[in-house]
C-alpha cells in the first residue's frame, strides 16, 4: 500500500493514519470538523491535502449512521480503489449503501476492536491496534484486490485479522461491546445521587465495573442506533436473570426457611454461571484464560514507585503478567496488585521484602 485516505479523525481514524504514516504509506485526511483534520496533522497522522489520484485504499471512520453515505460518495467520486469502514456495526451500514446503488465490489465493512473511553484525534496513538482482532466481513461480491489491501492495512497496524459474517459480527458485538458499555453506564447511574459517604467508600471493584461508563454519550447513541435489535435481546435476558435475582435477594430476607434456602441455592447459581462465563473470556495475548496468583504491594504514590517495583521484579527475574492498582482513600498511597505465575509468588514476595517493600498478606 503506497496511499491511503482517512475520512474521519477521530480516535481510530487518526490512530489508523498514525500507524500508517509511520511505516512510510502516504496519508490524506478528511473530516467535516477542520480542526479535527488540523490536529491530526499536527501529530504526523498525514496531510491535509486532497489525493490527486485514487488512493489505494479509502478508510472510513464516521459514525455508523453516516458510514453508507460516505462510502457511496467516495465510490462516485472515484476516490479510491478500495473503501473499508472501521465502524463497530456491520450489517445495517451494507444494507444501506446496497439500497445507494453502492459498489459492494469495491467495499469492504470491518471493525478493528480497539478504543478508549476519550475520543479525538488528541487520545489516538499509533499502536492503539497492536495484537488485537481487526474484523473483516467480505462477501461473495467482494473484490480479491480490495481484500488483500484490508489485509495488509491491518498488517501494518500491528492487529491480528478475523473474517466474520456482518450480522453474525452485530449480535457478537452486542454481548462483548455494547452490552457491558450499557450496563456499566446502568451501575454508575446509581452513583449520581448516592450520598456522598457511600461514594467515598468505592474501592476497585466499582472502579472496574464503571471504567467504560465514562465513554461519550453522543459516539454511544450511534453505536447503538445502528445495533439495537441484537443489544435488546441480550438485554432481555439480563433482565430475566436479574428479576430471578431480585426474588432470589427477597426471599433470603424473609423468615422462612425454605425460601431462605431456595433464596440462596439462586444467587449462587447465577453465581457459578458468571464463574464460568469468566473462564471463556480470552486471557494472555489471546490464548485461554491462564490462573495467576495475586502479590499485593504498598506504594507510596510518589514518581518512580511503580518504575522501582517492577525494577525489582525484573530483578528477581519475575514476569509480571498483569497490573492493577488500588487507591487507598484519603491516603497518598495504595495498593498495586501484581499478577504472577504460582511459582513465581514466593520469590518475588522473597525479593521485595529484602528490598524494603511491604507484602499484604492474602487471606
Amino acid at each position: 500500500m503506497r496511499t491511503s485516505l482517512v475520512v474521519g479523525t477521530g480516535l481510530i481514524g487518526t490512530s489508523a493514519a498514525l500507524a500508517l504514516s509511520a511505516r512510510g504509506v502516504r496519508v490524506h485526511l478528511s473530516d467535516r470538523d477542520h480542526e479535527r483534520v488540523r490536529t491530526a496533522c499536527s501529530l504526523g497522522a498525514g496531510t491535509d491535502e486532497e489525493p490527486g489520484e485514487p488512493v489505494d485504499l479509502a478508510i472510513v471512520a464516521v459514525p455508523p449512521a453516516r458510514i453508507a453515505g460516505a462510502v457511496a460518495g467516495l465510490q462516485r467520486r472515484g476516490l479510491a480503489r478500495g473503501v473499508i469502514d472501521v465502524g463497530s456495526v456491520k450489517g445495517t451500514p451494507r444494507r444501506e449503501l446496497t439500497e445507494l446503488g453502492g459498489d459492494l465490489t469495491t467495499y469492504l465493512g470491518s471493525h478493528p476492536m480497539a478504543g478508549r473511553e476519550r475520543n479525538g484525534p488528541l487520545a489516538a496513538t499509533a499502536d492503539l491496534f497492536e495484537g488485537r482482532p481487526w474484523v473483516l466481513t467480505p462477501t461473495q461480491q467482494t473484490d480479491t484486490e480490495v481484500l488483500n489491501q484490508a489485509l495488509e492495512l491491518i498488517a501494518l497496524c500491528g492487529a491480528v485479522p478475523v473474517l466474520m459474517d456482518a450480522d453474525a459480527h452485530d449480535r457478537a458485538v452486542a454481548l462483548v461491546s455494547h452490552t457491558p458499555q450499557l450496563l456499566s453506564s446502568l451501575v454508575a447511574a446509581r452513583l449520581e445521587a448516592a450520598a456522598d459517604t457511600a461514594v467515598r467508600l468505592c474501592g476497585q471493584g466499582i472502579r472496574d465495573v464503571t471504567r467504560i461508563a465514562g465513554s461519550d454519550p453522543g459516539m454511544w447513541v450511534d453505536i447503538l442506533s445502528a445495533n439495537p435489535g441484537p443489544v435488546a435481546d441480550i438485554l432481555a435476558e439480563v433482565s430475566a436473570d436479574l428479576d430471578g435475582t431480585v426474588r432470589a435477594l427477597r426471599a433470603l430476607e424473609s423468615g422462612d426457611e425454605a425460601k431462605q434456602t431456595a433464596g440462596a441455592e439462586g444467587v449462587a447459581d447465577l453465581l457459578r454461571r458468571g464463574n464460568a462465563g469468566r473462564v471463556r473470556v480470552p486471557g494472555k495475548h489471546g490464548q485461554a484464560p491462564t490462573a495467576y496468583e495475586d502479590v499485593v504491594v504498598l506504594i507510596s504514590d510518589r514518581p518512580g514507585e511503580l518504575a522501582r517495583i517492577f525494577a525489582d521484579a525484573g530483578a528477581a527475574g519475575v514476569n509480571i503478567e498483569d497490573v492493577r492498582i488500588e487507591h487507598a482513600t484519603g491516603q497518598q498511597a495504595g495498593y498495586v496488585q501484581l499478577m504472577v505465575e504460582p511459582r513465581a509468588v514466593r520469590p518475588l514476595q522473597t525479593a521485595l521484602r529484602e528490598r524494603g517493600w511491604s507484602i499484604r498478606q492474602q487471606p
